[in-house]
């Protein structure tokens, strides 16, 4: 009896350490994925990205895999993913910029007025857009980051005034296509198309936008800075902690009105290439390029607690976006299925992050 007891004694033992060892493989393996994300954020919406267009090209065939449709989609995320990268820089030190939006509108109706207006020569004209995109972004960096208000209000306030300076300063005048076309086609150059692998009578092939080069051009550039910089890494560490930063010897005062410097000449660019698309100079374009450079950030996969993320993220969530919005288009499906799906994914794309976070807790 006693050896029956003995028997089975050591039978629990044993199923209790193999299920004991099963778990710990299984936790091993999801310790390695939470870590291998922690170290490569960009890898989850890269994944998505690829999904989607596996996704709707199984469905929809030529349809959608056609060189046609996949440029379109860079056409259109082009100021979306411009802005986005201005929005991650601030967002990585754990701040928000709530006015890129109007900064870049701005910025455009600047080059557009002191073009038509003063006639002042269209390439000056756009360096002061970009110039004025800059200033507008040092001031929100000096009131965050010497004043130190919190970023939210300052941008929130900047939104304000920038958007009401906006519509006073143009007189809510749109300046047309034709006579951008006529007097000063410098304005619309990042929306000309060129194309690549067309046929001799210029059919089919690929057809892209100088803006579309000039975004791809600005994500090559942040990514090698901030991987390979020590403003990067500067950034990097402001975001993660402020106060171990500044003992460790980064001016944190510095690099945050550098960021938003930075932000801000982006997000002119961003205003230049919208007169480029929409082909006229507005005061009333734009409006929700900052939900939408918020989106393409967070989806990308760039912690809003700031520290953590990879540049190539929001350019990978803005596509996520464009591919969602066409696809669907091209499926027939409502517009508002678009919108569900991507505040499925917003969502998702912040529980994995906190997920992720807790690799360093």
């Amino acid at each position: 009896m006693s050896g029956n007891a003995d028997d089975y004694e050591a039978v629990v033992k044993a199923s209790a350490t193999e299920g004991v060892a099963e778990f710990e493989g299984r936790k091993g393996v999801l310790v390695h994925i939470q870590h291998a994300l922690h170290v490569n954020p960009a890898l989850v919406p890269l994944f998505v990205l690829v999904m989607s267009i596996i996704l709707f090209g199984l469905l929809l065939g030529s349809k959608f895999f056609s060189p046609f449709a996949l440029t379109l989609i860079l056409q259109q995320v082009q100021i979306v993913g411009i802005v986005a990268a201005a929005q991650s820089l601030v967002i990585l030190t754990a701040g928000i910029d709530l006015s890129v939006g109007a900064i870049a509108v701005l910025s455009s109706v600047i080059m557009g007025q002191f073009t038509f207006r003063y006639g002042i020569p269209v390439e000056i004209a756009v360096i002061c857009g970009l110039a004025f995109g800059t200033a507008i972004g040092s001031i929100n960096g000096w009131l965050v980051a010497v004043m130190k208000l919190p970023p939210f209000i300052v941008t929130l306030g900047m939104w304000q005034i920038v958007l009401a300076a906006n519509f006073l300063y143009s007189r809510n005048a749109t300046i047309r296509s034709q006579e951008i076309e006529a007097e000063a086609p410098l304005l619309q150059f990042l929306g000309t198309t060129f194309k690549i692998g067309a046929d001799a009578d210029g059919r089919g092939g690929a057809t892209f936008t100088y803006g579309v080069i000039a975004m791809v051009l600005i994500f090559a550039l942040l990514f090698y800075v901030l991987s390979q910089t020590a403003w990067g890494r500067h950034l990097y560490a402001v975001g993660d902690d402020p106060e171990a930063a500044q003992l460790s010897g980064v001016n944190v005062k510095a690099t945050l009105i550098s960021v938003y410097a930075a932000t801000g000449f982006i997000c002119a660019i961003a205003g230049w290439a919208l007169i480029g698309r929409i082909g006229s100079v507005s005061p009333t374009s734009g409006q929700l390029l900052n939900i939408e450079s918020i989106t393409a950030v967070v989806i990308g996969g760039i912690s809003l607690f700031g520290g953590r993320g990879s540049i190539l993220g929001p350019l990978f969530g803005a596509l996520i976006v464009g591919v969602f919005t066409l696809g669907l288009r091209l499926a027939g499906a409502d517009a508002q299925w678009t919108y569900l799906l991507i505040g499925a994914l917003i969502i998702g794309a912040v529980a994995v992050d906190q997920w992720i976070r807790k690799v360093s807790a």
